[in-house]
């Protein structure tokens, strides 16, 4: 039995974002409010299994800190390491080394609309060719031995391909497709549409496919969730954006879970700002390799909704190091008081 089937539906999960979802964030989230799958930033099989062991003279690269981005602490389980590729070979190791690193499922992006990776033939590109993309499932299912494998799709690429597209990866028997409702041509440009995920549901139930099917797309809190699931019928729901600047959106799940009406989970500003040093110190500790600019992200979806957050916003912009936002902060509470 995989830890897919051992959890109370609906099933609400934290969707993989690049630098966002890194271990640091992950640990976070598994402090203050932990949804009940986590999943990491996605991760290209092709570079895990072809790059060189150790970094290039510039520091970038290498299979070393590739497989130091996967490290993930045991308060995260269960966890879900994500892959992006075109090459059922690759996938197949990457999926293999996934297991070996213990990790609890292996989901493959079929919904990237980035365009670095659709030169590659991966992501969003694979629903295009369905016949690769069954191949690349095949073979991450081989590599992952008794880990489960799940799928990130869209409902399309130009246009609602979910006739077609869906059937095809229900063949392949993955443990769970997410669907986020809206094609790789609208990116995030228009509301995501979950009369597609209801009818993704409605295409797994005739197939009568066990494959657990969770939506994705403009969902922001618990509240919203639960409701996409009464009104579609899916088996959960992914949240993405949502997360940023709020490691709480998940505290209230056991609640929501076991009783019909609950408030979504709220925290004093002074709370919030304590933990941004927090998650900004473990930052700098555990994903050192990466800018600390990426750190600005979260600074300014942390830092908002209060008296005084522009001005706290624009200082910590400034900021080059988590000794530096940690006095900021520390000034800002105490001018606060």
């Amino acid at each position: 039995m995989s830890f897919w089937e051992k959890i109370k539906k609906p099933i609400i999960a934290l969707a993989p974002m690049a630098d966002v979802t890194d271990v640091a964030f992950r640990k976070i989230i598994a402090k203050y409010g932990k949804p009940d799958v986590l999943w990491t930033e996605f991760v290209s099989a092709d570079g895990l299994c072809f790059a060189p062991r150790s970094a290039s003279r510039s520091g970038v690269g290498g299979k070393e800190q590739l497989i130091k981005d996967l490290k993930f602490d045991e308060s995260e389980r269960p966890i879900v390491v994500q892959f992006f590729t075109s090459n059922p070979e690759t996938i197949e190791e990457a999926a293999r080394l996934a297991a070996e690193m213990g990790f609890d499922g292996i989901d493959i992006n079929m919904g990237c609309p980035d365009k670095s990776i659709e030169k590659q033939k991966a992501g969003a590109a694979l629903m295009k060719n369905p016949k690769l993309a069954k191949e690349i499932i095949y073979a991450a299912k081989r590599g992952a031995g008794n880990v489960p494998v799940s799928v990130k799709t869209r409902i399309g690429f130009n246009k609602n391909e979910l006739e077609s597209w869906l059937p095809e990866i229900l063949e392949t028997e993955p443990v769970a497709i997410i669907v986020h409702a809206r094609t790789r041509k609208e990116m995030s440009k228009v509301p995501a549409n979950w009369d597609f995920v209801k009818r993704a549901v409605e295409i797994r139930d005739e197939r009568k496919s066990k494959t657990l099917i969770l939506g994705n797309g403009d969902v922001n809190n618990l509240s919203e969730a639960f409701q996409r699931v009464r009104e579609t019928g899916c088996d959960g729901v992914m949240i993405g954006r949502g997360i940023f600047g709020n490691p709480w959106l998940f505290a209230n799940l056991e609640k929501f879970k076991n009783v019909q009406e609950v408030e979504d989970a709220s925290v004093e500003t002074s709370e919030k700002l304590k933990v941004l040093v927090e998650h900004t110190k473990l930052f700098e500790k555990l994903v050192s390799h990466k800018n600390f600019a990426v750190m600005k992200k979260h600074f300014k979806a942390y830092v908002n909704g209060f008296d005084g957050a522009k001005e706290l916003r624009m200082q910590l912009m400034e900021a080059e190091n988590a000794d530096e936002v940690e006095k900021i902060i520390e000034n800002f509470i105490d001018k606060s008081k």
